[in-house]
Parts: C-alpha cells; sequence; structure tokens
C-alpha cells in the first residue's frame, strides 16, 4: 500500500476579533447605546464604545486629570470626541458659525481641524452627547462614518477655485460619500440621536447593509483625490485614492491606487506604513463604482482576525499588485482593466493667502498652527473667524494640513479682512515660517488614549527652535515637512514627511528621515528612542551637512535619501547625545 505524497492537512479558520462579534451582534450599530445613553453613568460599556465610533465618536480621558485619582472617591475624568463626516471639508457659513456655537456651549471651547478636512470637538461630557450631535444635525452636518469600521471622511484639494478639475473631483468626492455611506446604520443613528422611528431589526425586517453586510469592514477604509502638480490630500497615504488626469486643463479620467497607510504598531514588526499602487484607469463616471468595488473586495478578503494588520493595505502587501489586479477585475469590477496612466506627483499646494476664483471672487487660505482654533492671549483666531464669517458670509473649506480657507469673497472686501485679521492678531501667511507652514501634529495627550507622549502640545516649541536653526543656515525658505504623533498609529502621517516624530514613551520620540515634501516616498527610522530636547542638535547637524552637499536644487528630504542612514548617524550620535 502507498502514501498519498501530498496528505491533506486539516487547516482551521482564523478566530476573529473580539470586535467582529460586537459588529455582527450590534443590530446594525445599535447594540445598547440608547439605553447606556440615558443610564445616567458618565461612560460607556467597552461593548458601546467600540460601536460609538460607526456613530463619530470616541470615548476618552482627560489624562491631565490622572493625577487626582488617587484621592477618594475620584474616578477616571470620562469625556467624549465627536467628528463631523464632512466630505471635501466643505461648510456653509451658517454651518460653520453653529459650530463655532457649539465648540462653546458643549466641549472645551476649541474646534479643532484634523488631517482629513473634518472638524472635532473635545471635552464633551456624556449628558451633552446627544444634545452635541442633534446640535450639528440640525446644520445638516452628520457624523455617521465618521469614525468605524466603514469608509471615512472622504478627502480631495479644497481650493474653491471654479476650475473644472477641482469641481469634478468635489463633487465625486460627495458621490462616494453618499454611496458609501452606512444605510442600515444610519436608521439607527436617527433612532438614538435624533429621536427616530425605531425599526423592526428581527428575522424578516429586511434591514440590510447593501453594501457592508452586518459585520462592515475589517477596519477603517480611507479614500482621496489629488491632481499631479497639486497633492495637498497625500493621495498615497489613502486606502483608495484618484489622481485625476488632466487634458487642456479638464479631468478626463482618473488613475486609480489602492493599499496605502500610516499606522504601525510598536514590537510588531508585521505592521508597517505603505504607500498606495495604481491599479488602473477609470473614467469619470466609473469612479463611484469603483469605490464600491474596491470597498466590498476589501470587506470578504480583508483580515478580521488581527485588528492590527485588518487594513487593506496590508491584503495589498501580501497578495501583490498583480493578484489583487485579477481578483478585482474578474469578482468585482467584473470586467477588463485599463492600465493606468503615466503620471507623476510634482507638487503640493498650501493654498495660504489670498487667491482668485474662476468667478472672479477671491478665498485665502488662512495657516492654523496643529489645527487649533483657538482664542489665547492676543491670538484670538477663533473671534477672528467668527467675526469675518459672519460679516462676509464666506464659505469654509478646511484642508487635510490642517488649515482653513474662505471663499466667495468680494475683491472689494479684502481690504478689511485682512485688517480684521491684524486686530484679533493673526499673522499673515508670508510672516509665517516655512517649517510652521509645513508641520502638523496629532492631538494626542491629553484627549487621546493611544497616545504615549505629547504631540499638539509639544510641536510649536519645537518648531520655534528650529525657526531659529534653519534661519541661521539660510534654509528658513525650504518647504521641509515635519509631523509629529503621539503613537505610531500616524494620523498625522509622519512616515511620508521629511522629518517624523513618533511618540516612543515619555519625552522619547522615534526619529524618521528622508521623505518627501509632495508625499511620494516613505522616510526611514534614523534612531529611536531620542529625547525631546535632543531632536533639534541632532537636526541642526543634518541641515548643516545639507547646506554643503546639496545638489542643485535637491530638496531636504531628497537630501537624507540619497546620503543613507549610516552617514547620518554619523552627523547625529546616539540618542541621549552622548
Amino acid at each position: 500500500m502507498s502514501l498519498d505524497p501530498t496528505p491533506e492537512i486539516a487547516t482551521e479558520t482564523p478566530k476573529l476579533s473580539p470586535v467582529e462579534g460586537i459588529k455582527s451582534a450590534s443590530r446594525f450599530l445599535r447594540g445598547s447605546i440608547a439605553e447606556e445613553l440615558h443610564s445616567g453613568e458618565n461612560h460607556f460599556s467597552e461593548d458601546s464604545k467600540q460601536l460609538l465610533k460607526f456613530h463619530g465618536s470616541y470615548q476618552q480621558e482627560d489624562r491631565d486629570a490622572r493625577k487626582n485619582r488617587s484621592k477618594a472617591g475620584v474616578g477616571k475624568a470620562y469625556m467624549f470626541m465627536i467628528r463631523l463626516k464632512l466630505p471635501g471639508g466643505k461648510l456653509t457659513p451658517a454651518q460653520y458659525l453653529a459650530m463655532d456655537e457649539i465648540c462653546e456651549k458643549y466641549a472645551n471651547g476649541t474646534i479643532r481641524l484634523t488631517t482629513r478636512q473634518s472638524i472635532q470637538f473635545h471635552g464633551i461630557l456624556m449628558p451633552n452627547l446627544k444634545n452635541s450631535i442633534a446640535a450639528m444635525n440640525d446644520a445638516l452636518v452628520s457624523t455617521l462614518g465618521a469614525c468605524g469600521d466603514v469608509n471615512r471622511n472622504v478627502v480631495t484639494c479644497p481650493a474653491p477655485t471654479g476650475d473644472p478639475v477641482r469641481v469634478q473631483m468635489q463633487q465625486l468626492t460627495e458621490d462616494i460619500a453618499a454611496h458609501l455611506a452606512p444605510r442600515a446604520g444610519n436608521k439607527a443613528y436617527h433612532e438614538i440621536w435624533l429621536n427616530g422611528e425605531k425599526v423592526d431589526t428581527g428575522v424578516g425586517s429586511g434591514e440590510i447593509e447593501p453594501i457592508y453586510g452586518n459585520v462592515y469592514l475589517p477596519r477603517k477604509f480611507k479614500t482621496g483625490f489629488a491632481m499631479p502638480h497639486d497633492n495637498c490630500t497625500d493621495l498615497l497615504a489613502q486606502c483608495l485614492g484618484y489622481l485625476a488626469v488632466i487634458e487642456n486643463g479638464k479631468p478626463v479620467g482618473y488613475n486609480v491606487y489602492v493599499g496605502g497607510g500610516q499606522g504601525t504598531t510598536n514590537s510588531k514588526p508585521d505592521t508597517y506604513p505603505l504607500l498606495a499602487q495604481p491599479i488602473a484607469y477609470v473614467d469619470p463616471d466609473e469612479v463611484v463604482f469603483t469605490a464600491e468595488a474596491v470597498a466590498k473586495l476589501y470587506r470578504d478578503h480583508g483580515y478580521r482576525d488581527d485588528r492590527k494588520r485588518a487594513r487593506i493595505k496590508y491584503l495589498m502587501h501580501d497578495w501583490g499588485v498583480e493578484k489583487f489586479r485579477d481578483v478585482f477585475a474578474k469578482d468585482y469590477f467584473q470586467k477588463p482593466l485599463r492600465a493606468p496612466k503615466d503620471l507623476a506627483i510634482t507638487g503640493v499646494d498650501l493654498h495660504l493667502g489670498w487667491h482668485k476664483q474662476a468667478d472672479g471672487k477671491l478665498f485665502i487660505g488662512v495657516s492654523v498652527e496643529n489645527g487649533r482654533i483657538k482664542d489665547e492671549g492676543n491670538y484670538r483666531l477663533r473671534s477672528a473667524l467668527r467675526a469675518i464669517v459672519s460679516k462676509f458670509q464666506c464659505i469654509v473649506r478646511i484642508s487635510t494640513q490642517q488649515d482653513i480657507l474662505l471663499g466667495d469673497i468680494a475683491t472689494s472686501d479684502k481690504a478689511a479682512i485682512d485688517a480684521m485679521l491684524t486686530e484679533y492678531g493673526i499673522p499673515r501667511h508670508e510672516n509665517l515660517s516655512m517649517v510652521q507652514k509645513w508641520s502638523m501634529a496629532c492631538p494626542a495627550i491629553p484627549t487621546c488614549g493611544l497616545a504615549i507622549t505629547e504631540s499638539e502640545r509639544s510641536l510649536p516649541a519645537l518648531v520655534d527652535q528650529l525657526e531659529v536653526v534653519l534661519k541661521d543656515l539660510q534654509l528658513d525658505n525650504e518647504p521641509i515637512s515635519m509631523r509629529m504623533t503621539g503613537c505610531p498609529n500616524g494620523c498625522a502621517r509622519p512616515f511620508q514627511s521629511e522629518v517624523g516624530l513618533v511618540g516612543r514613551g515619555g519625552t522619547k520620540y522615534t526619529m524618521y528621515i528622508g521623505g518627501d515634501s509632495y508625499g511620494r516616498r516613505l522616510n526611514f527610522e534614523l534612531q529611536d528612542s531620542v529625547p525631546i530636547e535632543q531632536v533639534t542638535p541632532k537636526l541642526k547637524a543634518i541641515f548643516q551637512s545639507f547646506k554643503a552637499e546639496r545638489q542643485n536644487a535637491e530638496l531636504f528630504g531628497s537630501y537624507c535619501h540619497r546620503v543613507g542612514i549610516d552617514k547620518l548617524l554619523a552627523l547625529i550620535g546616539p540618542p541621549n547625545g552622548k
């Protein structure tokens, strides 16, 4: 009797992560949120905390208040963040003023612009959670799908120029956002937050999620648009990206990119940032269908056992581009794919300062350091924006660089707006340093539960130090992108920047270097556990070498990439600076 040379090997289906069970049993995102909301408690259960994300809110803790916990009777200071769903970062004057009122009435008195063209409100207490979300919806702004395992806020160039390319991209941004919005989850959202009519979710109710199914996507899914000459949305960081193909000033189609993503996990080497890969060219009328097809492929094949590796970027990496294209074309797009056009990303526009619109009106881009709109001392940005939007009825756009654009301004009002910005202590963008304008930070401590270091509160002082160094070296006009995050999840996209600082613990950061101001290349880890007080001296040594050895008009990140890690490590010395 001969033995079978290839005996059957028993295989086991990977065990699903606990969050998959929570989603499956949630009755399309309902869970027990409504009951707990009225329980009199100051926080939700663990299951509800996970479902709350789909509704646009994160349960957090005031980490500055932790020092009081040891006192008798003092527990965790729970609070909530609420994020808006704002496709393309668009707000009417009335909507912006309503958001300003909400931040004062229910939140901590500040507005936080996000790196995905949205707004976050911090410091909201549980008794004010429903009133806050209801007030946002009263202004015709939703929070559903701003977080959670669904398509997140769709981003595009915010500049209201009125040119055909940006107009089409903005419309497609809104179309994808509407098409990929949760359907059954929308009913649950209205029931819980807007006192909508309850829906029977028993057997035979007919309630379905036609795209997502009852367990939604394995993790978050991010979509964005960009142009070759203006990659202001960091297209290659998106799960799904559309790069406009332009002929004679008009959009004729889009190169489709899949598989970008930033987040990593410390001590988990099989997690890493990746750039999106080109898979096809599509016509404008195929864009929305393509988005649905990619989302469905991710729904069916994305990893659900380990949330650390559940993003679509890992599926693309593990399969490879050719297998991804084959499965996508055969089972989801269901027709042959056309090859992407030969296009290169060549620039980024921050859209700061005054610009003309196609209709003859103007828009102005105002730099917002780390996205925080606040009044602090003589710098009264929140008051300035409220006064200007109220008086001139400007439309509002938010950029993925955390800045704000005010549009539809009559040319005759330009001088008056300039005067008001000066009155409220807002510096003109041409008087700001390049390193400040090109810097970004995530909120981190005290609000984000994932943060292991400071970010938003630490970066300004670091920028102040680097301004002096760069000016002394006559490098102050270089567009050096610098981004800081309080953990390796990468919300401020630090792994594409020329200088990335990622929280390691305490006041130490992992230093990354060699990315690209235009978002075309990942950086590399230069040194781990660098004390924050050593960051400026180490960068100064590299800046000095860059000034002496740069070739032609070489960008800083390109120089670092060219000379390599050994040369740079020799310049900066060990992490402790000794």
